[in-house]
């Protein structure tokens, strides 16, 4: 692991969601760490999320993929937030290409 140290999304991640139940952040923490981050915190975060979706949709079904869909859920809305916070201007951009080239097929 490359931990919040070594791994400047992961520490994006820490420090943003401080107060979300422990489960949730550490199942959104590994996905982060899963993902090669050399492309910026939002584009990090973004990808983290897009696994955890592609995981959630090939998971059968069962009530164990809920921790997946709700990190899915939070790594893309942290996704938006890192890139409004990094460039306001290109936030719509950024959310049109998660919406068209982030598209998840199973």
């Amino acid at each position: 692991m490359a931990g919040p140290l070594t791994n400047p999304a992961v520490a994006w991640l820490l420090a943003k969601s401080d107060g979300a139940p422990a489960a949730l952040r550490e199942r959104a923490e590994s996905y982060v760490e899963a993902v090669d981050g050399g492309d910026g915190i939002p584009e990090t975060l973004a990808a983290s999320g897009l696994e955890a979706l592609r995981r959630t949709i090939n998971s059968g079904g069962d009530r164990s993929a809920a921790l997946d869909l709700l990190a899915a859920d939070a790594l893309v809305t942290l996704a938006l937030l890192a890139q409004a916070e990094s460039d306001p201007e290109g936030l719509a951009a950024f959310a049109r290409h998660l919406r068209d080239e982030g598209v998840v097929r199973p």
